[in-house]
């Protein structure tokens, strides 16, 4: 038996090189280590619950010491007994995912296999990615018309951006005719061949969606992301009553059971369940296999760090059902980039799977330790702490 010894957070944090926006100014990692002194490392949300998330980890370790690393569904099954709200918590969930991702790193190096020969073998061996963090600072359509083209030059084919500014729940005729302009401009930047995608980050009601999806149909995006209040599911049955635009959604499903209702009502139509949030790996997995038994293709949400990312390449790889993966790789700060030791660039829209074992990555331990906090300062200051930094404001 591989006997768990310690699991253990670390928050990472560079003064003075803070990331695309509050919540990804943080690194939320989770070391785990054996009695044999096997290391396996975990990625997960860097919100601004950050410091709740380092105390929930605590909390899993006294439930995982002595535990076998391998059992991976036993172990799974004994945090779900342990803690009470665990299937509806945030915080549970978050930590428990980084735990599993960092198991499997320490299964895939024993067996000496990446983690994609362990889930099934490779569909693929490049993964088709969209950008996302790459229109810092757009307010005017001319700012993000000349952003797009710039992460079309570094090769991406697919982009991703939030158009509407300050507005929340409610936009009014300005607000839509501001969104309308920021699409049209990046759709006049990149062409046809560039998928666009649009955030909406699940501000609005659903008459709000309904006019915003109606005004941008003619532009063609790929999909719309959460586009109505996340809680609002008759809100989105409107919606999708109402407009063409297919919806992309899921970073914010935490368990099986409330991502079946979403399929079955039809209301999916790209899955973006998030490794770091649904249950690291071996959730992550299964979400994926639910979403095929409905002909919904995947498209992992990672709006977090090297190591997530990396994992959830190695899922990429292996699902039959996968269609594009979320990077903000090339808009992290450098020293996101050096937490692994193996870059990982975009190459003609694409990033070649990681073949190393366990998540296919080296960790860079040492800057780990001389980053860590020991606990987070998020402080909002008045803006949308979810928000690419420097695109809420004032009209344009």
């Amino acid at each position: 038996m591989t006997t768990i010894s310690e699991v253990e957070p670390y928050i990472v944090y560079k003064p003075g090189e803070e990331g695309s926006a509050p919540w990804a100014s943080y690194v939320m990692l989770v070391k785990v280590i054996t009695k044999d002194g096997r290391v396996g490392w975990g990625e997960t949300l860097s919100s601004i619950r950050v410091n709740a998330v380092a105390q929930m980890v605590k909390v899993l370790a006294s439930v995982m010491r002595g535990r076998d690393v391998f059992n991976l569904e036993g172990n799974r099954l004994e945090w779900y007994r342990q803690d009470f709200n665990m299937p509806i918590s945030l915080e549970s969930t978050a930590a428990y995912s980084a735990f599993d991702i960092a198991s499997w790193d320490i299964i895939g190096k024993e067996l000496g296999a990446p983690v994609h020969k362990l889930l099934g073998g490779l569909t693929r061996d490049r993964i088709r990615v969209y950008a996302n963090g790459w229109y810092e600072g757009a307010r005017k359509p001319e700012d993000f018309a000349e952003k797009a083209r710039e992460t079309t030059r570094r090769g991406y084919t697919a982009l991703k951006f939030d158009p509407f500014g300050q507005y929340f729940d409610t936009i009014d005729a300005v607000g839509i005719r501001e969104a309308t302009e920021r699409v049209r401009a990046v759709r006049e930047a990149v062409g046809d061949s560039v998928d666009i995608l649009i955030e909406a980050h699940g501000r609005f009601n659903a008459e709000s969606a309904i006019r915003v999806a109606l005004a941008l149909e003619d532009y063609n995006p790929l999909f719309i992301e959460e586009p109505v209040h996340p809680e609002d599911i008759e809100g989105l049955l409107r919606f999708k009553a109402s407009t063409r635009i297919r919806v992309a959604l899921g970073e914010r499903i935490i368990n099986k059971g409330h991502l079946l209702q979403y399929l079955k009502l039809g209301l999916v139509d790209y899955l973006q369940t998030d490794l770091g949030r649904f249950g690291g790996l071996t959730e992550a997995r299964k979400a994926s296999a639910v979403a095929e038994a409905f002909s919904v293709p995947m498209a992992f949400h990672n709006a977090n760090g090297p190591i997530l990312h990396s994992a959830t390449l190695q899922l990429d790889a292996a699902v039959p059902n996968f269609a594009v993966q979320e990077s903000f790789y090339d808009y992290w700060p450098q020293w996101k980039r050096n937490l692994i030791s193996d870059p990982i660039p975009v190459e003609n829209g694409y990033v070649k799977v990681p073949t190393k074992p366990g998540l296919g990555v080296d960790v860079n331990e040492k800057l780990i330790e001389e980053l860590k906090v020991s606990e987070a300062e998020v402080i909002t200051k008045g803006g949308l702490s979810w928000a690419v930094k420097g695109t809420v404001g004032g009209s344009s």
